[in-house]
């Protein structure tokens, strides 16, 4: 082949890998732009209903509206309803507060509990820890729901039900199996440092608390956000333990669940709203505060277990 034959094949490679590389380049634009407009779409579909809670929130009218997404006519009184009128039916006030009462107990003995079994499982070598774990991550494959009646007979039994106590006490109690996060971070953290406070005479609970949890403070936060949100959206378990009849003693979730009874929702939808947006203001400022421990938190726990 001559010179030129050779430069006029180079050149039509050339051409050829060009135009492959445009046409490429066309396909991932064209296919980029679909996805942006599939996700619009669904994020749009995704934010009607909550936009539409927001806006019937502040109706006046307190029923469901049928025939208008935006109300005709604005006020505050929902959230007055709430705050400063109770009645026998609605007492959000002592809802929230039996909410947060729990969500918090909860959140402080379960954190307690699974850092406890984490440092164990990560940090400590003990005959039958390969078994406990194997064991523990079986039982953590079934549903809780399955164990909820026996759970609650067994409250019974010992008058534990319609108690705040017994609802702390459940949601606590098989907190330590979800540990396997927490581990995970905690098996990223060097075994030096343990080696080296052990050599400075420490005992495992001081490396517990000097070391471990100062190193820890983003699986930390990870924990008792998790915590917390468990007791506060529940709604199967609190209906199930709180079943009195008296409204004093519900949680958020079965009040706001009651208001929607068929002879009560043409004049509690708009509250009913409102209370469902008020109830998701905390944990929209506890995610904003805590947002850059918790990604890095779950992050970090679930790359080694």
């Amino acid at each position: 082949m001559s010179e030129k034959e050779k430069r006029s094949a180079g050149g039509l490679k050339i051409a050829f890998e060009h135009s492959s590389k445009m046409g490429m380049s066309k396909k991932r634009r064209i296919g980029g732009t679909v996805k942006t407009i599939l996700l619009l779409i669904l994020a749009v579909i995704w934010l009607i209903p909550i936009l539409w809670l927001l806006v019937t929130a502040f109706s006046a009218y307190p029923g469901m509206s049928r025939t208008r997404f935006f109300p005709e006519n604005w006020t505050l009184d929902n959230f007055a309803r709430l705050f400063f009128r109770p009645d026998s039916i609605l007492q959000y006030v002592r809802w929230f507060w039996n909410t947060l009462v729990i969500s918090i107990f909860t959140c402080i003995v379960s954190s307690i509990f699974v850092l406890m079994v984490s440092y164990a499982f990560s940090c400590m070598r003990f005959p039958g820890r390969q078994g406990m774990i194997r064991v523990s991550m079986i039982l953590g494959m079934f549903p809780g729901a399955l164990s909820m009646v026996a759970v609650y007979f067994i409250m019974k039994s010992i008058g534990l039900t319609n108690s705040h106590v017994g609802m702390v006490v459940v949601y606590s109690a098989g907190s330590g199996l979800g540990y396997l996060i927490v581990k995970g971070f905690m098996d990223t953290v060097p075994a030096s440092l343990r080696e080296a406070a052990k050599m400075e005479g420490a005992n495992e609970l001081t490396i517990f608390f000097k070391v471990m949890m100062p190193l820890c403070r983003p699986i930390i936060v990870y924990q008792v956000i998790s915590a917390f949100l468990g007791p506060w959206s529940d709604f199967m378990f609190a209906r199930l333990m709180l079943n009195s009849g008296l409204s004093k003693d519900w949680t958020v979730a079965i009040g706001l669940y009651n208001m929607l009874d068929k002879s009560l929702i043409g004049q509690n939808f708009s509250a009913f709203c409102a209370g469902g947006l008020v109830i998701s203001i905390p944990i929209a400022i506890l995610f904003v505060i805590m947002q850059k421990y918790y990604v890095e938190g779950v992050t970090s726990g679930s790359t080694k277990g």
